[in-house]
């Protein structure tokens, strides 16, 4: 589901893609439901490709989400977003994920992390690992590769 949920830079929020242009991508915002073109000078990434740095490696996004949620059961994020200080921030981010990297982390990207959260949520989009490809889809993928 993750894969379909974009990240631009200089848009706020998050937005689902509907479709796919010559040059262009269309998508949908999550918060307000208007439908914009991206370009391809855009800088778009999808939430699927994202991974928060800890000390031994990279987590997967939708590790980190799962696990606000775990927190938080099922509901928005406890924090007040809005004047929340840095340390506070950290403190709760390590709660969800102890071992991340406090000097490649920054407080605004635990905000923003939190922020798109709280936005999914409130868009009934609860389930944030990646499912696995159907038998169908497999099918239709190794039929297009035969021809």
């Amino acid at each position: 589901m993750l894969k379909t949920i974009l990240s631009i830079s200089g848009k706020p929020g998050l937005f689902k893609l509907i479709s796919q242009g010559k040059n262009m991508l269309i998508v949908e915002s999550l918060a307000d439901k208007k439908r914009i073109p991206a370009y391809a000078k855009d800088k778009v990434i999808s939430l699927g490709d994202i991974a928060i740095y800890t000390q031994e490696e990279e987590v997967p996004l939708y590790d980190v989400l799962t696990n606000v949620k775990n927190k938080e059961n099922g509901g928005k994020v406890s924090l007040n977003l809005t004047g929340v200080k840095p340390d506070e921030l950290r403190a709760y981010f390590a709660e969800i994920l102890p071992d991340f990297d406090r000097e490649r982390v920054y407080p605004s990207d635990i905000k923003k992390l939190l922020s798109w959260y709280n936005l999914l949520i409130s868009e009934g989009i609860t389930e944030f690992t990646p499912q696995e490809e159907t038998k169908e889809e497999k099918n239709t993928e190794e039929e297009k590769e035969e021809k």
